[in-house]
């Protein structure tokens, strides 16, 4: 545990009842005292012909969905019931037809028809054509390792860092993985090569494995296919910008046992000037609601903009406190903006965000979220 030198607040902060509270399925898991949620799909049986239409697959999978919240609930209730039902996921071998295998079908459909997101390009991958998300059929991981700079209640995190995204922010930290070179990491020909990773940084001590980018959308498929052939129990955290289409969210309903979703603006013109995506407010807040609805526990990130603390850091706050059940989500309010990328190159075409944000500013935006009742300090 020599991290705890570096993060002890990852271990202190587990002295706080209330992130205890908010944060209570993925303490669970993360301590192997409850399955993950993709173990728990596996012991829901569904009957379903592969030949079927999409259409079809997706009717199956939603009227089962609720299943796996079900017995979640069952092992929270009972301990004894939490240790057989993990056993018994454990041991089931993928292709016995059961919820994860069928979100792993479905992933797949999506995944070759260019669903995955919401710009729904409709570019097969395994043609060799490349999407606006800059990836292929094959996910590119460019490094993996337990992350130390997470919120306190995710140290050490097993973070696999994705190549590729579907926005193009003109100010992202993480350009070259994501829009310059998102196809130079280490090539996943298999989702039992991707398990594999998973499996490793479980065993060298991660809290919980991270996925990340980049962006994880494009990669759904994969990623979902590997939790068929995980072997060890571990929490899956998705830290996304969260702008999948509505039927890759209802795919990661169920299964993901701490959302990280990256909530950007506050309305939908500033998301297309910075990032080039359209219809992001009414995409990013449907998908939140349908993951605060199928279970797991949330952590909701906000990067506050120079110059957009009205537009954007504003309605955002506000809507998440207008939307969510305040007891079961925390908010994370950042304020470690820096010039970077395309700002940094051309400041003049963006000029409100070629600076920080001001130790005022921050201020002033936690007396808010204190006024809206939003619970931030224990991971901020």
């Amino acid at each position: 545990m020599r991290w705890a030198f570096i993060r002890p607040d990852a271990l202190t902060v587990w002295r706080n009842p209330d992130v205890r509270r908010r944060l209570g399925w993925y303490r669970l898991v993360m301590s192997d005292k409850a399955p993950a949620r993709f173990l728990l799909a596996r012991l829901v049986p569904v009957e379903y012909d592969p030949r079927d239409t999409l259409e079809r697959l997706l009717e199956i999978h939603n009227k089962n969905i609720g299943k796996i919240t079900k017995l979640a609930n069952e092992t929270i209730e009972d301990r004894a019931t939490a240790k057989r039902l993990m056993r018994e996921a454990l041991n089931v071998a993928p292709g016995e037809e059961n919820l994860l295998d069928l979100k792993a079908r479905i992933a797949y459909i999506l995944a070759a028809r260019g669903m995955l997101c919401e710009r729904k390009c409709g570019i097969d991958r395994r043609t060799g054509r490349i999407p606006p998300c800059r990836t292929g059929w094959h996910p590119v991981v460019h490094s993996w390792f337990l992350h130390l700079g997470e919120e306190a209640p995710l140290v050490p995190s097993g973070t696999i860092f994705y190549g590729g995204c579907n926005f193009t922010c003109v100010y992202c930290q993480n350009w070259d993985i994501s829009q310059t070179n998102p196809r130079d990491g280490l090539a996943i020909e298999t989702p039992q090569q991707l398990a594999a990773i998973q499996e490793e940084l479980r065993e060298k001590g991660a809290k919980n494995i991270n996925h990340v980018g980049g962006e994880p959308t494009p990669n759904l498929h994969y990623i979902i296919d590997s939790f068929r052939h995980l072997k060890v129990n571990v929490p899956q955290i998705w830290n996304s910008n969260m702008y999948m289409s509505m039927e890759a969210a209802m795919l990661l309903a169920g299964i993901i046992d701490l959302w990280l979703p990256d909530f950007k603006y506050g309305n939908n013109r500033c998301a297309f000037r910075l990032s080039a995506v359209p219809k992001y407010w009414e995409t990013v807040t449907r998908n939140l609601l349908i993951a605060s609805r199928h279970g797991g526990d949330m952590i909701i990130r906000h990067l506050v903009l120079p110059g957009h603390i009205e537009c954007c850091t504003r309605p955002v706050l506000g809507w998440i406190s207008e939307n969510l059940q305040q007891d079961k989500i925390m908010v994370n309010i950042m304020g470690q903006y820096r010039p970077e990328h395309l700002v940094r190159r051309y400041p003049e075409r963006w000029p409100e965000l070629d600076r920080y944000i001001s130790y005022m500013e921050m201020v002033e935006i936690r007396k808010l979220a204190g006024r809206l009742g939003l619970s931030w300090e224990p991971v901020s």
